[in-house]
């Protein structure tokens, strides 16, 4: 691509506004060295790479690429024999590193939503962790070489240490001596030429022996090394080139090691350059609202409100543009400062970042072609050395351009024909605009010649449009209308701005006829157009609203589907809970009545199977339980008197009634009497006689004051002799009073405490007539079985 139409189209500053979203200067470089592509299978490599890192962006952030520099030039000189800084070597460990984070995650984010781009140059990384824990090994954050890089380094700065406390203690003596006191300027050890020196007064030179290594800048003040230090101090200076050359050792054996890794080290750093200006990209779509647009190489461009990158988003006017489908030129006509130049730059620039895998600041469903080559001729490039005129300028630009383009070719004109007689400059763009028209190349011009609105209109393949302007306003909209010339708006403008009716009505006699009815053919196209366009902007509010609506009401029946389910789950799981539990509690029922019938033979007494009847009904689910008591209320009114035989609903059981007592009855169950309520009741036979029932002697009477199970057996596994007290009294009146004729009291066997006290207490309890410990299959002494009066 031509780099002076990348300038006039102002791709630079897009490749900028790229830079500053790289992440490391690798990045930053690959960005400014970005140029668009002719190869239609490139660049959609390039924007589905954009695509992967705009959604890798959006769900967990930019890679982290924090660590990572540029070392080629250190890598360069390893691979040649020069031995490396420990800052080097230490960018290079932190690089090393930062490659592998950003692998890691990029493989991370693959693996939870696939991105096979980004994955397949994240596998190209190579990971040299032993490279990396080398030199991290030896040389630390502060890029220097740690005592811990050789043995022999940790010897050499053991013994600096020492020697250097030696000396300053030699030295603070010195200091410290009163007879030297007076001779020094202050009473300070101080360092001059990786020697220790004291500042000696110039006046006690004489007296004072050693060598002078520093004076201060008036004189007054000598730096001398005491004598007694002097052979200290060579040792201290022997030490330091030890260390030197251990630390030459070290960085020698680390530069080799990198020597090894280099070649791979240089390929990573060109992944790691792509991937973050692949990331760039992804931010700077981010940034300015882009899409990604869908590409061809059949020469069609479609725009959906394609903005300007470079204008502000509060002041750019969106642009809609079709070309290649029905019409391959478009002739743009409409008055100066109306916005033709910017819409001829927006259609270049667009096209420009989509070839080179950025994403278009447009809506969804914009297209963009794949040009071998856009050529433009935009602004006024006179030029006073070349001797050229505004017109020489432009026919050199344009002479240059068909030499050059291809039917593949995108070419944009600004002002063709401009800069010189209106009738040859018209017949020259005309000329012009059908060669180019012929070779079959995409054409976008603008121009001010009403000759061409004609041509545009006559020829096959050419479509006029215009700049909308406001005549009310006096000022443009900067909307680009297709299939709509432009008109001068002369007479309009100069009416609005107050001249003279007779000379506007003089100006438009002394235009043709024929240029009149071209202007009220434009004047009707654009009334059509408005009444058209309001008409469409409707229909699209409504179809807007349609699909709100749709959308609404799929998102309820969704949202109820989902809760029918989960309701519908969730009262299976209730029924097949309730099943269940009716048939462990019918199961552990039966159990007991085999227990028993074990126990005492087959002369099971009458109210323990009340009491197993009663369980089981209750052990039925709540459904079946609600489902009896509703049929109880629906039944019809029904008259109930003594000796009637009747169903009792909430023992399942029949009776006969011995008396009425308002709103109960007294029923004889058995051997049992109970109160029960009358709606609690069922009439199944009614005694004509109403006589009362035979009463056997040994029954007892038992008024029911509450609706509750009276239990045959109190477990007290676990609770303290006070509590168990208190259990066995409410457990004893309960039993008493349901007629129960045995008990059992579970306490368990343990020390025996629970038992002896629950025993005590059972002998003296008004309602026991004996106890016992359980027998064998009762559970033995876990068990005190009460025999109730």
């Amino acid at each position: 691509m031509d780099t002076k139409i990348l300038q006039t189209l102002e791709f630079s500053k897009i490749v900028y506004k790229l830079s500053q979203h790289a992440a490391t200067s690798l990045g930053k470089a690959a960005a400014e060295a970005i140029a668009p592509s002719s190869d239609i299978e490139e660049v959609k490599l390039r924007l589905q790479a954009t695509d992967e890192a705009y959604k890798a962006d959006r769900l967990k952030g930019s890679a982290p690429f924090g660590g990572i520099t540029d070392i080629r030039a250190a890598l360069l000189r390893s691979r040649i024999g020069g031995t490396l800084s420990p800052a080097e070597l230490l960018e290079i460990a932190e690089t090393v590193r930062g490659g592998r984070r950003v692998k890691r995650h990029i493989l991370q984010l693959h693996d939870d939503d696939p991105m096979p781009l980004l994955a397949a140059q994240a596998e190209q990384l190579t990971e040299h962790k032993v490279l990396e824990d080398a030199i991290l090994a030896c040389i630390d954050e502060q890029a220097e070489v740690m005592d811990s890089a050789s043995t022999e380094l940790a010897s050499i700065r053991r013994e600096l240490r020492s020697g250097e406390a030696r000396i300053r203690e030699k030295l603070e003596q010195m200091v410290r001596s009163s007879t030297v006191q007076k001779m020094l300027q202050d009473a300070i050890v101080t360092i001059r030429g990786d020697r220790f020196v004291i500042p000696v007064k110039q006046e006690y030179r004489s007296h004072f022996g050693g060598i002078v290594h520093d004076q201060s800048g008036s004189g007054a003040t000598l730096f001398i090394e005491p004598e007694a230090i002097v052979a200290m101090n060579n040792k201290l200076r022997e030490l330091r080139s030890a260390e030197a050359r251990e630390i030459e050792k070290i960085l020698q054996r680390l530069t080799a090691m990198t020597a090894d890794y280099a070649d791979e080290l240089l390929l990573d750093l060109d992944v790691l350059a792509l991937l973050d200006l692949t990331f760039a990209k992804a931010r700077m779509a981010h940034q300015m609202k882009a899409t990604l647009p869908r590409m061809n190489d059949r020469g069609f461009l479609k725009l959906r409100r394609g903005r300007h990158p470079l204008i502000a988003d509060e002041a750019v006017v969106p642009t809609d543009v079709e070309l290649g489908n029905s019409y391959s030129a478009i002739i743009v006509t409409g008055p100066n400062t109306g916005g033709k130049t910017v819409s001829l730059k927006t259609i270049g620039l667009l096209s420009l970042m989509a070839m080179s895998g950025m994403f278009v600041p447009a809506e969804d469903g914009s297209q963009l072609c794949v040009f071998d080559a856009i050529y433009a001729d935009i602004g006024d490039e006179q030029s006073i050395e070349q001797n050229l005129s505004t017109f020489s300028s432009h026919l050199t630009n344009i002479i240059r351009i068909l030499k050059n383009m291809t039917p593949k070719s995108l070419v944009l004109l600004d002002e063709l024909g401009a800069g010189t007689d209106p009738a040859e400059g018209s017949a020259l763009a005309i000329a012009i605009l059908e060669h180019m028209h012929r070779l079959g190349c995409r054409i976008v011009a603008t121009t001010h010649y009403s000759e061409l609105k004609a041509y545009a209109y006559n020829r096959k393949g050419i479509i006029n449009a215009s700049m909308e302007f406001d005549v009310q306003t006096l000022s443009p909209t900067y909307r680009l209308l297709v299939g709509v010339p432009g008109r001068s708006n002369a007479f309009a403008i100069a009416e609005r701005l107050g001249l003279q009716r007779s000379i506007i009505e003089h100006a438009r006699g002394e235009v043709s006829e024929e240029d009149m009815r071209v202007e009220n053919m434009i004047a009707s196209l654009e009334e059509d157009r408005l009444g058209a366009e309001a008409e469409r902007q409707t229909a699209e509010s409504l179809r807007k609203e349609m699909e709100r609506q749709r959308d609404r009401y799929e998102a309820e029946m969704r949202k109820f589907e989902a809760q029918r389910e989960k309701m519908l789950i969730k009262a299976q799981e209730e029924a097949a809970e309730a099943v269940a539990k009716a048939k462990r509690e019918a199961e552990e029922i039966i159990a007991d009545l085999r227990r028993l019938a074990l126990e005492e033979g087959t002369s099971v007494k009458e109210h323990k199977l009340i009491a197993a009847k009663r369980q089981l009904d209750e052990a039925a689910p709540e459904l079946h339980k609600t489902s009896r008591a509703m049929k109880a209320k629906q039944a019809k009114p029904q008259k109930i008197g003594a000796g009637d035989e009747v169903m009792v609903y909430s023992l399942n059981q029949r009776g006969h009634v011995v008396e009425i007592s308002g709103q109960d009855a007294l029923v004889q169950l058995g051997i049992l009497k109970m109160k029960v309520a009358l709606d609690d009741l069922e009439l199944v036979k009614s005694s004509a006689a109403g006589a009362k029932v035979q009463q056997p002697k040994q029954a007892a009477s038992l008024k029911r004051t509450r609706d509750e199970n009276v239990r045959m057996e109190l477990d007290l596994r676990g609770a303290n002799l006070e509590e168990a007290i208190v259990e066995v009294d409410r457990f004893l009146d309960e039993s008493f009073l349901g007629g129960l004729g045995q008990v059992y009291i579970i306490h368990g066997k343990g020390t025996g405490i629970l038992r002896s006290g629950i025993s005590e207490f059972l002998r003296r309890h008004k309602h026991v007539k004996s106890y016992r410990l359980g027998n064998y299959g009762e559970g033995g002494t876990g068990v005190t079985v009460a025999e109730i009066k």
